[in-house]
């Protein structure tokens, strides 16, 4: 990776475990104009999102042992680790390659386990991916177009008495992917709500549960 990217580190906890996550200097200096023009497609893989640090150490948390996960938008992958440390194998995914290289990395350098992982475009979603205990995604509704997405991606990989786990700082689909995941036969709960502060920077972090409906 030092050969292609101009690495930074970022040490910070995990269900109080220290984690040593290793991300690019800048989100800003992985902008491709061809990326966007494409389909506005902007690297935010590269940051850590205040939803991934909490939701990483509720995840880390849970049994895993026998079980697995699939992450979706796994960025540079702090919950897949947080995953891992819980025991899941788990399938890490993303839109970008680059994505999946860190987060292999900072699975296997804090977590002792190297994710699988698959480059997961979820408008052309891939018919072998599987299904799983726990489907997990952290901040992802970012856009309206994603609402329907991120529902049929969960409701096609989820098994039938699995999970769905999403992180959501009230985002601007959010509303809209609830709708669409009931529409499907599923039925939604929120499973805890989180605060995240930084300084003087507050958030509430809600983690939006579903789980497949007799019809679903």
């Amino acid at each position: 990776m030092e050969r292609r990217f101009v690495l930074s580190s970022t040490d910070l906890e995990v269900a109080g475990v220290p984690v040593h996550l290793t991300r690019p200097r800048s989100a800003d200096d992985l902008i491709s104009e061809a990326d966007f023009a494409k389909d506005e497609r902007l690297p935010y893989w590269a940051d850590i999102w205040p939803s991934s640090t909490v939701f990483a150490s509720l995840i880390a948390g849970r049994d895993g042992a026998g079980r697995n996960a699939l992450e979706l938008g796994c960025g540079l992958g702090l919950v897949t680790l947080g995953a891992l440390r819980a025991g899941y194998a788990v399938t890490a995914t993303d839109y970008y390659d680059d994505a999946l290289l860190f987060a292999r990395y900072n699975g296997i350098t804090n977590a002792g386990r190297e994710p699988a992982t698959r480059m997961v475009d979820w408008r052309h979603l891939p018919t072998d991916l599987g299904l799983f205990d726990l489907v997990l995604a952290s901040d992802v509704l970012y856009e309206r177009t994603y609402a329907t997405l991120v529902a049929e991606t969960i409701v096609a990989t989820l098994k039938p008495d699995g999970v769905a786990l999403i992180a959501d700082p009230g985002r601007v689909a959010l509303l809209s992917f609830l709708g669409e995941c009931e529409a499907r036969g599923c039925v939604t709960s929120i499973h805890a709500r989180l605060p995240w502060t930084d300084g003087t920077a507050k958030q509430t972090i809600t983690i939006h549960e579903v789980r497949r409906g007799p019809s679903a």
